[in-house]
């Protein structure tokens, strides 16, 4: 069966040339479901997979990314880059207004940049290399780095780095501000209503700075906690869209045969998301490495991969994605092994302490993983007790550093200086956020590695770099990596034109339409 989805999933049915061809309908009204619910909308603030989804299309970045990974203009629409790499002069779109009717300018852009550093973890790592910025003028960004840094242009997606409008955020408290559940962007779609635990409206912006964009009046986000019902609202033609991972995996194939039904693996090219186990490595059992590697032999995956997603997925070898730049498999292998699990647990001294697990609250899918999981533990000899929250609350445990284990997925970001040091590096420990090096792993020689491998040159002493740094992680094990995973989105095949850049849903309402 999971040979027959990948193979529907490479089709990407609503992608077909004839429909792209097409000229495109105006108006309609598109629901969708997002899946859970996001904890907050202000992108700056969370990223979240949810939020990122719906977020992405009321915010905008500097660029969007091909399919290819390949830059393209959105709020910059030409950009340079000086002979010595080093300086990076990025032209702004005139004519562009935030939701509110103010200007976008170049003030922006450096509040946005200044903002991010403190609030989003990953924008921080990815601006190491950058001295300084500036803005010569109301339409030109000038980042000038502090040596080359090959990955630079990719660093512009809405996710990586939302534009935040300055004349509502400065000189205000971020965490508390009210326009972070009511946000105000420039992207192709306003905010206009949350009804928690319903739906999240978004209307056309009627002042795009795309002419004659977007085509669709509304799109409504339905908030469905029911797994069964969420495919029944697929069913019965209360949604039309399904986005990756909404629906669980054992719904796919069925769903996938319904009539005028098209489905896509497309869009997520950008992301390779990648499933682990996040270990917390500063205090207690997890403290020891062979406790963790005992985790990693403890645990099968296989079965996850076959039984639990349906085959969607590939057993991770390590931190990178076998989809990114220098992943290599030439690491230390951990298969299904109780017996090994337990001789390291014997060799640690594992008394039976308490380990708490924390599972993630996206559905049944990621609960039965949970159960599989500690099942496999527990059939080693540890003591465990599963700890039920919320997306938020686990969010806040995670940030906390209050928790022993606490599954996740990360994006990959097409390039391990981007997506994949900013788990590992120490200068990414900071309490309070959850996406960065929240085990708490402190190495300096992966330190060395990753500040190197972000600037080396050429490619190939990149790789070598990267093929050593992941060789160490894995024998280390500072977290358990468990799937990389795979996501098809299932829509009506009256839905046109929906994926079509590297994040597929997440900008993708600006170039959708209904045939109507």
């Amino acid at each position: 069966m999971s040979k027959r989805v990948l193979l529907g999933l490479l089709l990407a049915c609503g992608l077909t040339a004839s429909a792209l061809a097409q000229e495109p309908k105006t108006g309609g009204v598109i629901n969708a479901v997002i899946q859970p619910e996001p904890p907050g909308l202000m992108l700056a603030m969370v990223q979240n997979g949810p939020v990122q989804m719906v977020s992405g299309n009321i915010f905008e970045g500097l660029l969007r990314y091909s399919p290819k990974l390949e830059p393209q203009p959105e709020l910059a629409e030409s950009w340079t880059v000086s002979d010595d790499a080093k300086t990076y002069t990025f032209k702004l779109k005139k004519g562009v207004t935030w939701h509110d009717g103010k200007p976008f300018t170049a003030a922006d852009v450096l509040f946005s940049i200044e903002m991010l550093k403190q609030t989003h973890a990953r924008a921080r790592a990815n601006l190491v290399q950058v001295d300084k910025v500036e803005a010569p003028d109301d339409y030109t960004v000038v980042f000038t780095l502090k040596q080359p840094f090959g990955p630079f242009l990719g660093i512009f997606e809405v996710g990586s780095m939302p534009m935040v409008p300055k004349h509502l955020y400065e000189g205000t408290d971020w965490k508390t501000n009210p326009y972070n559940n009511a946000p105000v962007g420039t992207g192709p779609f306003m905010f206009k209503e949350w009804q928690k635990g319903s739906f999240i409206r978004m209307v056309k912006n009627p002042n795009y700075h795309e002419k004659g964009k977007p085509y669709l009046d509304e799109v409504y986000w339905q908030v469905i906690p029911d797994a069964a019902a969420r495919s029944v609202a697929y069913e019965t033609g209360k949604v039309d869209v399904l986005p990756g991972g909404s629906v669980e995996n054992f719904d796919v194939p069925r769903l996938s045969k319904l009539k005028d039904t098209c489905v896509t693996g497309a869009g997520w090219e950008f992301f390779s998301p990648l499933a682990w186990l996040w270990l917390n490595n500063r205090q207690g059992p997890l403290a020891d490495k062979r406790v963790r590697q005992a985790i990693m032999y403890a645990i099968d995956r296989d079965f996850a991969k076959d039984v639990i997603w349906n085959g969607l997925g590939k057993v991770a070898t390590g931190p990178s994605a076998s989809t990114i730049k220098y992943y290599s498999d030439d690491v230390p292998k951990y298969p299904y092994d109780p017996a090994k699990a337990k001789a390291l647990l014997k060799e640690a001294g594992y008394k039976g302490e308490k380990i708490r697990i924390l599972p993630l609250a996206y559905g049944e899918t990621w609960q039965r993983w949970g159960e599989a999981v500690k099942q496999n533990l527990i059939d080693v000899g540890m003591n465990i007790e599963t700890i039920s929250t919320d997306v938020a609350g686990g969010n806040q445990k995670i940030g906390d550093w209050d928790y022993d284990i606490a599954f996740t997925y990360l994006y990959q970001y097409g390039d391990p200086a981007l997506g994949v040091g900013r788990n590992y590096v120490s200068s990414a420990i900071a309490k309070g956020q959850v996406f960065n090096n929240v085990e708490g792993y402190s190495n300096p020689e992966i330190d060395k590695l990753f500040a190197d491998g972000a600037v080396a040159t050429p490619d190939s002493k990149r790789r070598e770099i990267y093929e050593k740094a992941q060789k160490i992680l894995v024998e280390d094990v500072p977290v358990a990596w468990m799937l990389e995973l795979q996501f098809p989105t299932i829509m009506r095949c009256k839905v046109k034109n929906l994926i079509t850049t590297g994040i597929g849903v997440n900008d993708g309402f600006k170039d959708a339409w209904l045939d109507k």
